[in-house]
């Protein structure tokens, strides 16, 4: 998380804002934190989008594509304005690192960890596609590793599976190096279409951070998407068969996402955590900021009184006690006891009486 900027709110809605997440060609995602002290993640549309009604349609349909998508490995929304002067969302903040940062500090993933990858992705896309959406962006930067597996987000370009959609035919949306061949040509994405790229997220994590398809203009990585071979050498053998039938040019040649998350199975655990080390520390450190901040509560008044030389309210200071004799302090109104003799001026006084009697 990055500092606010001069130029960022310091409130959405009910939440304040206490950072920046990213910032994409959308907008801004900040982290918020509500008056009972939920963090969320708040996406806030840049200033030269609100007024294009055509995008606030398309943002609702980001609203609602996440609101149905909602599920235990999704960020699912909390609250949402879409028809503010600025439209909004508030997803579930989770606590997690991305799985293009997650490559870059730790390199290339081990195969049980691919193993949950395929499984974990696999049946949020399965989740997805049951709600009747296609996501049509997923790639590592879409994909959150948190403690208790991985985490699908960003329905930015989602499109419904009823046909409702509001980008016309031969459009192009998503991140080339991760499109499917048919988003590539313009063509309808379907549940396939996001198996496809899965496929090349999970070779960017078996390689260290190489696509299956990179090099060159993006054009030219469109290009290669459409009528090249991707390029496994670098991909782990276990793991190569896998993500090449992901790749397969073809849609109906791809498995399913059922057929995927099943081909895993329970398999051996491995003990301790799925994660690098590096990678739980970086977790641990995102999560720190979900924890509440309480304001300092004000010392309570002091008990009335009557006036006294301590301040309006307080006790008399008590009166020096004789050396050597403890100060005894009694509750309000209780005269206290006169101070004993010392024993010198006891032993004085029972000498003198004893002369006296003489």
């Amino acid at each position: 998380m990055r500092p606010l900027e001069s130029t960022d709110p310091t409130r959405i809605g009910s939440y304040a804002l206490l950072g920046r997440l990213g910032a994409g060609g959308m907008g801004v995602v900040y982290l918020g934190r509500s008056a009972g002290g939920r963090t969320v993640a708040v996406k806030l549309v840049r200033a030269e989008l609100a007024g294009d009604q055509l995008f606030r349609a398309r943002f609702r349909a980001e609203v609602s594509a996440a609101r149905a998508a909602s599920s235990a490995f999704t960020a699912p929304v909390v609250d949402a304005d879409p028809d503010a002067p600025m439209p909004w969302m508030a997803t579930a903040f989770v606590p997690g690192v991305a799985l293009d940062e997650a490559v870059r500090l730790v390199g290339a993933f081990p195969e049980h960890v691919l193993r949950i990858l395929v499984a974990g992705i696999a049946e949020e896309l399965r989740n997805i596609h049951a709600a009747g959406l296609t996501h049509r962006d997923l790639k590592p930067s879409n994909v959150l590793l948190a403690l208790d597996g991985p985490h699908v987000i960003d329905f930015g370009i989602a499109r419904a599976a009823d046909g409702t959609a509001l980008t016309a035919e031969g459009a192009i949306f998503g991140t080339p190096a991760f499109m499917s061949p048919e988003q590539a040509m313009g063509e309808r994405a379907d549940a396939a279409s996001d198996v496809f790229s899965l496929g090349s997220t999970l070779a960017f994590a078996a390689t260290g951070g190489t696509g299956p398809f990179d090099g060159g203009h993006p054009l030219e990585i469109l290009r290669k998407v459409v009528s090249e071979e991707p390029d496994l050498a670098a991909v782990p053998g276990a793991a190569r068969l896998l993500i090449g039938a992901c790749l397969a040019k073809a849609p109906g040649e791809r498995p399913t996402p059922h057929q995927l998350a099943a081909s895993q199975g329970v398999g051996p655990l491995v003990p301790g955590t799925w994660l690098h080390p590096a990678l739980v520390a970086a977790i641990e450190e995102t999560a720190a900021v979900m924890a509440p901040q309480a304001a300092a509560a004000p010392l309570p008044p002091p008990p009335a009184g009557p006036p006294g030389p301590g301040g309006p309210g307080l006790p008399e200071p008590p009166s020096e006690a004789p050396t050597g004799q403890p100060t005894l302090l009694l509750g309000r109104g209780t005269p206290a006891p006169p101070p004993r003799p010392g024993r010198r001026k006891l032993l004085l006084g029972l000498a003198g009486g004893a002369v006296g009697r003489q």
